[in-house]
């Protein structure tokens, strides 16, 4: 560990840097200040605690905030135009929809002669019904590959759950378009419009990890997928750098605001604990307790997902 005292103030480098943190004599053993002194954080007002464990969060929406603004100043503001269809960049080898004749690129524009009646992810939708609803059953879709318009017919094959299945990967059929702002007043709208938009989707997408846990606890990513999908953005396209640091900051900000032991969201938790039993704070003895059991799970559950992150990495694979 590297040490350097500046101003009161100990700045350091530990042996595994896996994550920034604030300390305070408070919590230090071997800190000299007297525990009666106003000026240690557990001693002043409410209000100040409040605004004190509140900046970690703040500083991340508004470094969010920043880079969403340098990114609309720069390449400018990412807007989808949704064309008819469903996109198919994916095909799975050995699968019905590779055996029948489906390719990477494709476009479905009809399944079994519908066409969709709303372009987007309810087009998404539709074709997965289709294809659930009719294992082993022939499916026709028309298909725009290039500035041809076919017919395929794709025979679904049957899933452990009698559901059926063709193997692909489908999205919107979406490309976007970058819009520059005029003027700086256009840029802060666009900035806010987009800063809210993501901000949603992090939200949207914590519900759904509360709410359907068992289905998505295998998408939860510690450090280690994160800088592996960060660097993958890079290669892929730099433009895409800017949002994803903006929803990293974003997630930070609303996952640090959960009111979890060994969060800020767990230490405001109990502040506001406090302020309701007026001015009363919990025994020492139960604060320790509630906070040294955050931490003992918070540890686990960052070890565990940096190995299981690690075992994941491509590299890492074709060692083993």
């Amino acid at each position: 560990m590297v040490k350097l005292n500046a101003n009161n103030v100990e700045y350091s480098i530990r042996a595994f840097p896996l994550g920034g943190f604030v300390g305070f004599p408070d919590n230090d053993p071997e800190s000299d200040i007297p525990i009666d002194d106003k000026n240690l954080l557990k001693n002043r007002p409410i209000l100040d605690r409040v605004i004190v464990v509140s900046a970690g969060v703040i500083a991340n929406i508004i470094f969010a905030i920043v880079i969403v603004f340098v990114q609309v100043i720069a390449v400018g503001l990412p807007v989808p135009e949704v064309f008819p269809g469903v996109v198919v960049p994916e095909v799975k080898p050995f699968s019905a929809a590779s055996r029948d004749g489906l390719l990477p690129g494709d476009v479905i524009l009809e399944v079994n002669g519908n066409e969709f009646p709303k372009p987007g992810p309810s087009a998404v939708s539709e074709v997965v019904d289709v294809i659930k609803k009719n294992p082993k059953r022939y499916v026709l879709l028309k298909v725009k590959r290039g500035e041809q318009n076919f017919e395929i017919g794709v025979t679904p094959d049957e899933n452990y759950d009698r559901t059926g299945k063709i193997g692909v990967q489908l999205t919107p059929n979406v490309k976007i378009a970058k819009v520059r702002p005029k003027n700086l007043m256009e840029a802060i709208n666009f900035t806010g419009k987009e800063f809210w938009g993501l901000s949603s989707n992090v939200l949207d997408g914590l519900k759904q990890t509360f709410f359907n846990f068992s289905q998505t606890a295998s998408k939860v990513s510690g450090p280690v997928a994160i800088i592996a999908v960060g660097a993958e953005v890079a290669r892929s396209n730099i433009d895409g750098l800017y949002q994803f640091a903006a929803l990293l900051n974003i997630n930070l900000a609303v996952i640090n605001l959960l009111p979890l032991p060994a969060l800020d969201g767990g230490t405001l938790a109990l502040i506001l604990v406090e302020a309701a039993r007026g001015g009363r704070k919990l025994p020492l003895e139960t604060e320790q307790r509630i906070m040294s059991s955050g931490i003992m799970l918070v540890v686990l559950l960052g070890l565990f997902l940096i190995v299981r992150d690690t075992l994941n990495l491509d590299f890492i694979k074709e060692i083993l």
